[in-house]
């Protein structure tokens, strides 16, 4: 009976596998058939804008040779209508002068005509006819702006021909995942037609964040970059709460955008967690990724409640486990403190060193702490979670590590473990990073800005870990979701160096509030 309801179980899985991988393939679809839609617009869009610039550019130049003709014409029409008049005042004087001379012959007295025929001579020397030129002084023709568009003609009826550019082909080799930014290389295929080349112009990537290790299995949607001019891009400020980060390119020209390339699947794994709300001490409010202290009143400071607790508080029950906490109580008192916890999109709640983690169990991992300008105090460090008595504060007892930092009445900053606490001679840091290899038994506390190590532990971790935080007036930022960045190594080595001096931590007497 058990072997076969194992059989059947196995069937079941693969029967919603196969479930699982429809309906992405379906999902694909749906979004192939929003993007044909989107993207068949555009290209309408593109080419009624391109149609218009040609009619502009045509009508431009059109309009331009039409004033060169109209003023030809112009200038042509004044040189024929001033050859025109002079050809008319010269006939006036030609019908003059042959009327006068018709009349002469008439005269009966010689000296009377022989005066007259010497005037007639005179006036057909100095006549306008004879000097007048009968000749047009300019030709009808306009055929110096004949057109021929015959070539662009040939241009637009191959329109249809141009190429579109063929997918890119992601370089693996020449990817890389690094200090949470994902640098993508990729190979252009070449694209010409048989009148020439035309030469890519942009790229276009597109990423999204999945869990699966398979690139054809879908996750959140596509986010685009465009206007790429080189083959790589580095695409930072990303937050790696997921395993995997899928990536895509295509080549766009000047006629149109091409197909993507095979999608490729980058590990992105990364200690990612967010604050336990139900942990939070009653004057915590909790916003995302904030904390901030906005006091509730008093009734969290009761003597009495704090005295009942105090007796179980103080001695952690062996019987606790790492989980316990959640169905406990919140933080009370002073201990202004909230728990971290996995995201939403974690997949597994028990103890495991991957992305979404519930609590850390083993590995490396990293996140930052980065205060507001009007805080008092807080605490930021390492826990173990069912250990932690419900008044209890950070570095109280052997089962929380925490960085203290102070600007009430003074200024202080103190690495704290098992009440005891060691004066840090450094400036409050604005950006604070931790660092904790669990199987190592590393905490590591690290001014960001300055690059600098601020204080290490060295510990024999015994139950999983969780992010804790205090807070005294003011707002505290955490970011997770971030891979142990490059500049640790160096801290590291420094740490190792100065490792017989993490060993040994004396007690260092504070007045700083806790």
């Amino acid at each position: 009976m058990d072997t076969q309801k194992e059989a059947l179980q196995r069937i079941i899985s693969t029967l919603a596998n196969k479930k699982e991988e429809l309906q992405h393939f379906l999902d694909s679809i749906d979004g192939s058939l929003s993007g044909l839609e989107e993207e068949s617009c555009k290209a309408m869009v593109e080419l009624e804008a391109e149609l218009d610039q040609l009619r502009s550019s045509l009508e431009e130049r059109g309009a331009q040779l039409c004033e060169m003709i109209k003023e030809e014409e112009q200038r042509k029409k004044a040189e024929l209508k001033r050859q025109r008049s002079e050809g008319a005042c010269a006939l006036r004087s030609c019908d003059d002068l042959l009327a006068f001379s018709n009349q002469t012959l008439t005269v009966s007295d010689e000296e009377e005509f022989l005066t007259a025929a010497r005037l007639i001579k005179e006036r057909v020397t100095m006549a306008p006819a004879f000097r007048l030129t009968t000749r047009p002084c300019v030709s009808e023709s306009m055929s110096q702006y004949a057109v021929d568009f015959s070539a662009e003609r040939e241009g637009l009826h191959k329109l249809h021909f141009l190429p579109v550019p063929r997918a890119p082909e992601i370089d693996v080799s020449g990817c890389s995942v690094q200090d949470n930014a994902v640098h993508v290389a990729w190979r252009s295929a070449a694209e010409a037609d048989a009148d020439g080349c035309w030469p890519i112009q942009r790229y276009e990537l597109e990423y999204r964040k999945t869990t699966h290790g398979s690139a054809l299995v879908g996750g959140a949607c596509w986010e685009r970059i465009c206007d790429i001019t080189e083959t790589q891009i580095i695409i930072s400020g990303l937050k790696f709460d997921s395993p995997f980060v899928v990536v895509r390119v295509r080549a766009t020209n000047k006629a149109a955008a091409g197909e993507f390339s095979e999608p490729v699947a980058l590990e992105t794994r990364a200690f990612s967690f967010g604050f336990d709300e139900a942990t939070a001490h009653a004057d915590l409010r909790v916003h995302g990724d904030t904390v901030t202290w906005e006091p509730q009143g008093v009734r969290g400071h009761d003597p009495r409640l704090r005295s009942k607790e105090k007796s179980r508080s103080s001695t952690p029950s062996p019987s606790k486990t790492a989980g316990g906490r959640a169905g406990r109580e919140r933080f009370a008192g002073e201990a202004y403190t909230v728990l971290g916890r996995a995201g939403a999109e974690a997949e597994r709640p028990t103890c495991d060193n991957l992305t979404g983690n519930q609590e850390v169990c083993g590995g490396c991992h990293y996140w930052e702490l980065r205060p507001s300008s009007d805080w008092k105090s807080f605490s930021v460090g390492v826990a173990y979670r069912g250990s932690l008595g419900r008044y209890e504060q950070l570095g109280k007892s052997s089962a929380s590590w925490c960085l203290f930092a102070s600007q009430w009445l003074q200024t202080a900053l103190a690495a704290k473990h098992n009440n005891r606490a060691r004066s840090l001679e450094w400036p409050l840091p604005q950006r604070i990073g931790i660092y904790c290899d669990y199987d190592n038994g590393d905490l590591l506390f690290v001014d960001v800005q300055r690059l600098c190590l601020l204080h290490a532990f060295k510990a024999k971790f015994q139950q999983p870990l969780v992010p804790a935080f205090t807070l005294w007036c003011g707002t505290i930022a955490v970011t997770s979701g971030l891979q142990v960045p490059s500049f640790m190594s160096s801290l590291l080595s420094t740490n190792r160096s100065l490792s017989s001096l993490s060993h040994d931590q004396p007690s260092v007497e504070s007045d700083v509030r806790e």
